[in-house]
């Protein structure tokens, strides 16, 4: 994997680059769709992914251990050939998992011990057996097994926590360089910063995860329970540690405002489940601010959902049409609610590459977040 950096901003941290990877470039900055089980949830056919323009998925390694099962993946030839989707992938390691499913895991130094919430049988979980299957799934860029705290840790756990994960990071490293691809391709492993919400503690995780001179980095443990200031002093604290030089990724971050904030202080990547959750419960993000779906005032609206959209769906459906789709529990005003906000995500990221491009960032994202976070 390479990264070009090809533009930084004046007025803030805010940066444009290019990865390329084994199935393509991705341009930053950059949102990735979530497909935890190998599908974006109503999205997943080639045209609409290509509609919203996403450029690379992410799919969760606990999640395909369980189904299809690493037989099977490796069998179709990875996840790329399984679930049809030609560009980049990334997958997360389970670590989000050991922060999830507190109630059917046991934390160990050896790794972690789980209870599948499908049929409750015993997994576990250890840095060398997940990067054997982030191996066998195949992504372009895997991430290390660590442990996610909650943003309400106390100090000393949060501490013990994040010598945990340093550990685990040099086994995962170990057992990463001691293994090959197994499709042709190379892969790229990614560590990630922890440390809860403790300055001294993120500055020792950003330190020591920056001297692994990986191909790019994350920031984790954020948007768990924290105040979002909180998280944006922790970005800044990380990211003047972080290589320059290296993308950098904030896992499952967030709201088009924590994105807009968290460009502006050096953030690279990002992926989060909202767009197609809150998309399936009836909620848009628009370029003029957050639209329930659900409510009356839109029983008769028959304007355009967005009329300057970014997707198609757009301008083909109306309010109207799309609020009697979800209170008739129709499968389709989930999809096309998923399809919209996917579509603005990633044609906000897109925009904020533009002005930094352009060198009017600084200007364009204060006045863009107070738009996109109007309620309509």
């Amino acid at each position: 994997m390479k990264f070009q950096l090809q533009y930084t901003d004046a007025g803030s941290q805010a940066r444009a680059g290019l990865i390329t990877t084994g199935h393509g470039q991705i341009e930053t900055p950059i949102f990735m769709p979530v497909g935890t089980v190998g599908s974006v949830k109503g999205v997943q056919l080639p045209d609409l992914l290509n509609d919203v323009k996403a450029q690379i998925i992410l799919g969760n390694t606990y999640h395909l251990l369980l189904r299809p099962g690493l037989p099977i993946l490796e069998q179709a030839g990875g996840l790329h050939k399984f679930n049809g989707f030609p560009r980049p992938m990334l997958t997360d390691s389970g670590g989000f998992q050991v922060f999830s499913l507190t109630d059917i895991r046991k934390m160990k130094e050896e790794g972690v011990e789980f209870r599948s919430h499908i049929d409750g049988r015993k997994l576990f979980f250890t840095p060398e057996n997940v990067m054997d299957t982030e191996r066998s799934i195949g992504a372009d860029i895997i991430m290390a097994f660590d442990e996610c705290t909650p943003g309400t840790a106390d100090y000393q756990y949060a501490k013990e926590s994040v010598e945990r994960t340093h550990r685990w990071l040099d086994r995962c490293l170990k057992r990463f360089n001691e293994t090959e691809p197994k499709y042709g391709y190379q892969q790229s492993l990614f560590p990630i910063v922890q440390g809860c919400v403790y300055p001294d503690l993120r500055r020792l995780s950003a330190e020591f995860i920056a001297s692994k001179e990986a191909d790019g980095n994350a920031i984790g443990g954020l948007a768990v329970g924290e105040p979002v200031e909180v998280m944006y002093e922790m970005i800044e604290l990380v990211n003047e540690i972080l290589p320059k030089n290296k993308p950098r990724y904030l896992m499952g971050v967030g709201t088009p405002a924590n994105i807009l904030e968290a460009i502006a202080r050096g953030v690279d990547m990002f992926d989060c489940v909202m767009p197609t959750r809150n998309g399936r419960n009836g909620m848009l993000f628009t370029k003029h601010g957050i639209i329930n779906m659900r409510n009356k005032k839109w029983e008769d609206d028959f304007s355009p959902i967005e009329e300057d959209g970014a997707s198609y769906v757009d301008m083909m459906y109306s309010k109207a049409y799309l609020r009697h789709l979800f209170h008739a529990q129709e499968l389709l005003a989930m999809q096309i609610a998923s399809l919209h906000n996917l579509a603005f995500y990633l044609w906000l990221v897109g925009e904020a590459r533009r002005h930094i491009m352009a060198g009017d960032f600084s200007r364009w994202q204060p006045m863009m977040i107070e738009e996109v976070s109007r309620r309509l």
